[in-house]
């Protein structure tokens, strides 16, 4: 199977509108850039996106929500994004709030084959809100169903035409997850070297869980918060 795919349009040329997308990255760091700027010229709408966060104004999601190409967000942290926040406070945009270990292990379920998890998180507060609770040892926990989705697009350091792939430290973040996740995986990488030149023993992502990946281009790895000590 050629999973080697020439560009980030061609790699999400079958998404689809109303499509449920993952999209790999914690902040700024290791989000699949390339993928969502091809998404962004598409004008692909009605997107359900599974991610950690939703971008800045100006870069990852958020270029998407700028465009209104995303009808619901399942994050675990949203700040740092007036245009996330005018769409929801004035009710175009479906917003889930998840805490982040539980968006983790709802990723890692799926990836397993896991219909559900049960965990302490949110149990008593608004989050358990309609949901199932049960109660093991004495301590009462949360049932989480494991997410579908649709397509898991994902970034990575280096990759090899069987798929697979190497993060570089921070930017490994949620993209292993989630990468094991989708019923797709889309993975663009900084460097796509031949199969058998990544050492077995660095590999994150096995190839198995990777169905297409491509080189990316021109990646701006933009930095959330800059702090520049002051002279004294």
């Amino acid at each position: 199977m050629n999973k080697v795919i020439s560009s980030a349009e061609e790699a999400i040329k079958d998404i689809q509108d109303n499509a449920v997308l993952m999209l790999g990255g914690f902040g700024l760091c290791g989000i699949p850039e390339n993928c969502i700027a091809a998404l962004v010229k598409n004008g692909i709408k009605n997107l359900t996106c599974i991610s950690n966060n939703a971008g800045v104004d100006d870069f990852g999601i958020g270029l998407m929500l700028k465009q209104k190409q995303v009808r619901k967000m399942i994050s675990s942290y949203v700040g740092e994004n007036a245009e996330f926040e005018r769409q929801l406070l004035s009710g175009e945009l479906e917003v889930e709030l998840i805490p982040q270990g539980t968006l983790a292990t709802r990723c890692l379920a799926a990836g397993y084959g896991m219909p559900a998890i049960f965990t302490p998180a949110g149990v008593g507060t608004e989050v358990a809100s309609g949901k199932e609770t049960r109660e093991f040892n004495g301590k009462e926990y949360l049932m989480e169903y494991a997410f579908e989705a649709d397509f898991a697009i994902v970034k990575a350091w280096k990759g090899d035409t069987d798929g697979n792939l190497v993060y570089k430290e921070t930017a490994r973040n949620f993209n292993p997850l989630m990468a094991m996740a989708g019923k797709i995986t889309i993975a663009e990488v900084e460097e796509l070297v031949p199969a058998g030149k990544l050492d077995p023993n660095n590999i994150h992502t096995p190839g198995i869980y990777v169905h297409r990946i491509f080189q990316g281009l021109s990646y701006e790895k933009r930095i959330e918060q800059l702090t520049i000590r002051k002279n004294v």
